[in-house]
């Protein structure tokens, strides 16, 4: 951990050095999360801070997301009827003649379906289970005090559970709110609209470009730990679906 931690400090002072050298020089600097933070900041900053921010940036925003990814092909590959009815909408969508483009997400209802199921089954962030805070009734329904309240077949994964009004209300980032694979209210992870665009974008890629095959059994153990990962990384056998030339 040492290691990676001074391998990472020093990528992270040759980019701050860089930057501030250009704003030095009078040359143009391109938008980034560094010029972002730095002009919050003023001429005054903590460089430790800094690299902080970015450390928090770079591994929050590719190991979660990585793993979310995982997940979902391992469930898409568990379940054949899914996956063929998302290739499905990508195929109406986007055609068979390109790779998909962040253009094309928002058109993209059935994959959203998707993601938000398998992070209601494989949240990232462990432990943030839901529980009533006081007796109360809800749609005729009575809970009593500190109850927990799971879905309908909550171990079954079935992406349409999110279509319509059965699928619950979404909040105003437009994940739904019966799901809180980011938590929620002001420490709600800062980079949820990243992680979320990351996640759809990488998915319709491997679904829409390629179909899959396993070689084996599928073992879908969990290992707990910062994150909620695989037990075992996911081993698929790609074949290329696009047109030629595409």
């Amino acid at each position: 951990m040492k290691a990676v931690r001074r391998v990472y400090d020093s990528l992270f002072e040759e980019v701050i050095d860089k930057y501030c050298r250009s704003l030095n020089e009078g040359m143009k600097v391109e938008d980034s999360v560094i010029a972002s933070i730095l002009s919050s900041m003023g001429t005054q900053y903590d460089r430790v801070n800094l690299k902080a921010i970015l450390m928090d940036t770079i591994t929050a925003g590719t190991d979660s997301s990585a793993t979310a990814v995982e997940w979902t092909m391992s469930e898409l590959l568990r379940h054949p009827r899914v996956m063929r009815k998302l290739q499905q909408e990508l195929e109406e969508a986007v055609g068979m003649d390109r790779m998909v483009e962040e253009e094309d997400l928002p058109r993209l209802h059935y994959l959203e379906m998707v993601i938000k199921e398998s992070m209601r089954l494989h949240p990232v962030a462990p432990l943030i289970p839901r529980a009533v805070r006081e007796d109360c009734v809800v749609g005729g329904f009575q809970f009593e005090k500190e109850t927990k309240c799971e879905w309908v077949d909550p171990e079954a994964f079935y992406p349409e559970r999110f279509e319509g009004a059965g699928g619950g209300s979404e909040d105003r980032d437009g994940l739904d709110s019966g799901i809180l694979p980011f938590g929620a209210g002001n420490r709600r992870c800062p980079g949820m609209q990243m992680g979320l665009t990351t996640v759809r974008f990488v998915v319709a890629q491997l679904v829409h470009c390629f179909d899959w095959e396993l070689p084996g059994e599928l073992d879908m153990s969990e290992k707990f730990g910062l994150s909620l990962a695989r037990a075992k990384n996911l081993l698929a056998v790609p074949t290329y679906r696009l047109r030629p030339g595409s």
